[in-house]
């Protein structure tokens, strides 16, 4: 049986992958669709492609800022 300490490790070790998989995905999607539907409206489809290139990189960014957060405050426990 888990005691309390270690059962706050995988909750919070569960947050942060989700917070990880959720601020990865979000601008992805979000990017494809806004490009999806500009490609549309100026009848061009490979913005979608733009757009999903776009939100990988903010995605990215996003989880770098997140883990480097993370790391920083796990070596202060330390």
């Amino acid at each position: 049986m888990m005691d309390n300490k270690q059962r706050n490790q995988v909750m919070e070790t569960l947050a942060l992958v989700m917070q990880v998989s959720i601020s990865m995905i979000l601008p992805i999607v979000a990017c494809t669709i806004f490009g999806a539907w500009l490609g549309k409206k100026i009848d061009n489809d490979w913005v979608a492609i733009i757009g999903f290139v776009v939100g990988a990189a903010a995605g990215v960014e996003s989880v770098y800022k997140i883990v480097k957060k993370y790391l920083k405050n796990n070596d202060k426990r330390i």
